[in-house]
């Protein structure tokens, strides 16, 4: 896809999903990190019915730190892979603070060294708390960049992060991410997608092949 072509395509997106931002309900950043991790194979949707008890029973990250796993578990047990994501979520706060004071890291290379914490989440947290170019890639974002042409059948998620964190524009990052994950999971679904009623369709290489 062109330089010119992606420019009017994010341009598109941006007209389509104005207030793009995270679904994951947060107040800060500590909470953010908590629900992105507890949203490995689950929905956001989930996630948010599960952490408002969470968070009112361990509202900083030093109390959820301490806290006794099973009781954890007792809370988010309804979010999959619960056990094991009660056990990173306390890991997690205990690194962070025995070893930043609290502070939750802004590097991708010192966040994805705690519990729980892969490229994803932690591409997720630079770029919604701390403003950074960082493209996080989901299964949603993997299929809408490949199939509309934004990366050229990239075969991994790292791949597709290079590739469109090298095509847009470094102040448009971190909102890109959303409009390609918003369009993902309203338009371009894995089955069925709605090519019909897509406000980018003009752009894109999936629809003009099985059109």
């Amino acid at each position: 896809m062109s330089k010119e072509t992606t420019k009017q395509l994010l341009t598109t997106l941006e007209e389509l999903f104005p207030n793009a931002k995270c679904e994951l309900n947060h107040k800060n950043t500590y909470e953010l990190a908590i629900a992105v991790i507890m949203s490995a194979q689950t929905t956001d949707e989930r996630v948010n019915k599960t952490t408002p008890e969470l968070f009112n029973k361990y509202p900083t990250i030093e109390s959820l730190a301490v806290a006794n796993q099973k009781e954890v578990e007792d809370i988010i047990k309804s979010v999959g892979l619960y056990q094991t994501k009660a056990k990173n979520i306390i890991a997690f706060s205990k690194k962070v603070v025995d070893e930043y004071q609290g502070m939750i890291p802004n590097t991708i290379d010192e966040l994805v060294l705690l519990p729980g914490v892969g490229r994803k989440t932690a591409n997720v947290i630079t770029a919604v708390c701390f403003g950074q170019p960082t493209m996080a890639v989901d299964t949603h974002v993997f299929r809408v960049a490949n199939r509309i042409g934004l990366t050229n059948n990239s075969k991994t998620p790292l791949e597709t992060e290079k590739v469109l964190i090298k095509n847009i524009p470094e102040e448009l990052v971190p909102r890109a991410h959303h409009w390609l994950i918003l369009h993902g999971r309203y338009v371009c679904t894995a089955r069925t997608p709605k090519c019909t009623e897509c406000g980018i369709k003009q752009f894109c290489k999936y629809y003009s092949k099985n059109s």
